[in-house]
């Protein structure tokens, strides 16, 4: 399991997370990089959208690369939700 991963990890939490974050944000701040942050909230985003269009629009206004569009597809493809009555 990677080090920095927080998820299923004793001591670890979604608080973590974020703060590993933004102390990164703030040693990249202290060096003069440049940082750009961007949170997605995707549990109800796949359901609203067109699918083919989302992709096509981010792929050519957004500029996002293969890899990140084959993960956007992944994740909307492989969500299932099951109902149990």
């Amino acid at each position: 399991m990677p080090m920095i991963q927080s998820a299923y990890r004793w001591f670890h939490s979604t608080e973590t997370a974020v703060l590993k974050i933004y102390k990164d944000l703030l040693l990249a701040a202290d060096t003069g990089d440049v940082s750009a942050l961007c949170l997605l909230d995707l549990t109800a985003a796949f359901d609203t959208v067109v699918h083919d269009l989302m992709m096509l629009k981010l792929g050519r206004q957004f500029g996002l690369c293969a890899v990140i569009l084959d993960w956007f597809s992944s994740v909307q493809f492989s969500s299932v939700i099951f109902i149990v009555a």
